[in-house]
Parts: C-alpha cells; sequence; structure tokens
C-alpha cells in the first residue's frame, strides 16, 4: 500500500520517457544508388530531356521511398511540363518526409500559384520565412512570384461572381 503512489510515479515516468521517440521519425540515409539516380536524372534533365529524367527519378524512388530530393525532382519536372497539379502532389510528399525543407515549400508555392492559389501560396511564404530567419534565396523567389502573380490582371473566368440585385417591378 504504501509503495502504490511510488509505483504509479515510476509507472508514468518510464511511459512518457519511452513514448518521446514513437512521434520522431528516425532521419535514414538515402540509399547511395537511389542518388546515383537522381543525379544522372539532373544531368539528363539539364539536357533537356524531361521524359527521361522523369523515368530516372521514378526509379530512384523505387529503390529508396524515402529520397526527397526525388520527390523534389519529380516536381520540378512535373513542373517545367506544366502540370502544376503533379507537382503539388509530389512536394506534399517531400513535405512529407521533412517539413521543414525550404526548398520544397518555395515549390509548392510557385507550382500553387501556377494553379491560381495564390494565398495558399503566401501561407506557403510565411512559413518559409519562420523557418528562415536569416536571408533564403527562397522566400525571395516566391515573394517575387506572388507579386508577378497579383499584379496579372483578372480573367473574366476568374473574377469573383457577383451576387444580381433584384429589382421590384410595379
Amino acid at each position: 500500500m504504501r509503495f502504490a503512489p511510488a509505483a504509479i510515479a515510476l509507472s508514468l515516468v518510464l511511459a512518457t520517457v519511452s513514448s518521446t521517440g514513437i512521434g520522431q521519425s528516425p532521419r535514414t540515409p538515402v540509399n547511395p544508388s537511389s542518388q546515383a539516380l537522381v543525379n544522372e536524372g539532373a544531368k539528363v534533365q539539364a539536357a533537356g530531356k524531361l521524359d527521361d529524367a522523369n523515368g530516372l527519378f521514378e526509379a530512384a524512388l523505387a529503390v529508396d521511398p524515402g529520397n526527397r530530393s526525388a520527390y523534389i525532382a519529380l516536381a520540378q519536372v512535373a513542373s517545367a511540363q506544366g502540370l502544376p497539379g503533379k507537382a503539388i502532389r509530389y512536394y506534399r510528399e517531400a513535405l512529407r518526409l521533412d517539413p521543414n525543407d525550404v526548398a520544397a515549400l518555395a515549390g509548392q508555392g510557385e507550382a500553387m500559384i501556377q494553379r491560381g492559389a495564390v494565398e495558399k501560396a503566401r501561407r506557403n511564404l510565411v512559413r518559409i520565412e519562420a523557418i528562415c530567419t536569416t536571408g533564403c534565396t527562397e522566400a525571395g523567389r516566391l515573394l517575387a512570384a506572388i507579386d508577378k502573380a497579383a499584379a496579372k490582371p483578372v480573367l473574366s473566368a476568374e473574377a469573383v461572381a457577383s451576387t444580381p440585385t433584384v429589382t421590384e417591378q410595379p
């Protein structure tokens, strides 16, 4: 009886200490063959062969699904091909692996601007500014893209629909 409070306190301490590492994902190094495929894909992408680069990046993900740089490279290829929705999805996967990846946040913001979601891109800019306290090139690049999108004239299909007014007829 007199050991019950001490036993309960000790069990709570042990449960708390043993569960602190559960929510944290361990950082495993990227498979070297996966990284080699990403490097080769970057060379092919620089040569302008986007479909071949896409295949190499997907092969890199088949080797190592945790290769964040492969997701970012796939997103860049999708964005270059004019597929911002696909790019956003790949950037989301990269951010799932590391939520503080500034390059992925900036790229996702630019893809969102391509889709017309400027407010969501602004949220990414706020996150980048919170993560990167010193001058980040990604923050400046995303801010320039947001400013450019804000200066673009609104097309009639993008305009907010006005509510019709009802006039009384005698």
